[in-house]
């Protein structure tokens, strides 16, 4: 169990202090659970970097921003010397980091289990398109085409190739879980998969995932609550109270999704292999799941300096 009451960052002024608050983080949850095997495989004394110090390179390059692997693997090697002296080459670092993607999740859950967001009474559940490349190129795009599809996106109005991702975040703004399915996927087929234990949380959703039928059977086998947003014409329609309750607390994810969008460029799929795209996805909720770690744990007065650097 993480031990957060030891930890003192009063002020982070630059970015080598948030390198350092998260490193700080990531390692000390990296000890306590990754197994031995892991940890000492083959070759591990040879390695110029640690584990924790790749993942803390690439959750922090995806919460500066930087969309390019190789610029911003060069803008460390020329300006953070001092941290990463042996920082070696960036197809290594790369080859490393797709093979840590279940270690930066088992991390991810980990922060999650410490916090309490894994048993939360509500959460909401949506999903984001993540297109492969332009429409006019899908016809002859190769990348990912065993498991890409045609999509329709209802807030956007258009019609994608490529991808969707299935995410669930509390009432903070927290992702607890993530699902990548291909873009045809009817969101209520994935709540099943999402949604494992019996603590009877309450779910909420919009359009896309009403059924009365759905809700029952959710109900009856996973013991959760799914209030979906319900069309003006229905014949049930919720009290007006209910309705404004769960249009205001489903902003909460709308702003989240902005913030991957935005911020961590989690639209733009710039790998060419299924490990490197769960391994940059995994790497982006990670950096955006430390941010409210860092907020709700480490006091505001740290979070107010990373909002500055970072945005």
């Amino acid at each position: 169990m993480l031990e957060l009451k030891y930890y003192s960052v009063h002020k982070i002024e630059d970015l080598k202090d948030f390198f350092l608050v998260c490193y700080v983080i990531i390692d000390d949850i990296y000890q306590q659970i990754i197994p031995d095997h892991i940890k000492f495989r083959r070759n591990y004394t040879e390695a110029k970097l640690s584990d924790s110090e790749i993942i803390t390179l690439a959750i922090v390059g995806e919460i500066h921003g930087m969309p390019s692997e190789k610029a911003w693997f060069n803008y460390v090697h020329k300006n953070f010397k001092d941290l990463f002296p042996n920082l070696g080459h960036r197809t290594r670092f790369n080859r490393t980091r797709r093979n840590l993607e279940s270690v930066i999740n088992a991390i991810r859950k980990e922060i999650c289990n410490y916090i309490g967001y894994n048993h939360s009474d509500i959460y909401i559940v949506d999903s984001m398109p993540i297109p492969v490349c332009g429409f006019g190129r899908a016809h002859f795009c190769k990348r990912f085409k065993d498991i890409s599809s045609y999509g329709y996106c209802a807030s956007k109005k258009e019609t994608y190739y490529g991808l969707k991702l299935h995410a669930t975040v509390t009432l903070e703004g927290y992702i607890t879980d993530i699902e990548i399915t291909a873009a045809n996927v009817d969101d209520r087929a994935i709540l099943w998969e999402m949604f494992q234990s019996l603590y009877q949380p309450i779910v909420l959703g919009d359009k896309g995932y009403i059924g009365d039928e759905l809700a029952q059977n959710l109900k009856n086998e996973k013991g959760l609550t799914l209030l979906a947003l319900k069309r003006n014409n229905s014949k049930n329609p919720y009290p007006k109270d209910l309705r404004n309750w769960i249009s205001k607390h489903r902003r909460r994810i709308e702003t989240t999704f902005s913030q991957l969008a935005n911020q961590f460029h989690i639209n733009e799929v710039l790998a060419n292999s299924l490990s490197g795209l769960k391994a940059r996805l995994q790497s982006k909720i990670l950096g955006h799941n430390i941010c409210c770690f860092i907020n709700k744990c480490l006091g505001n007065q740290a979070t107010t300096q990373i909002k500055h650097l970072i945005f």
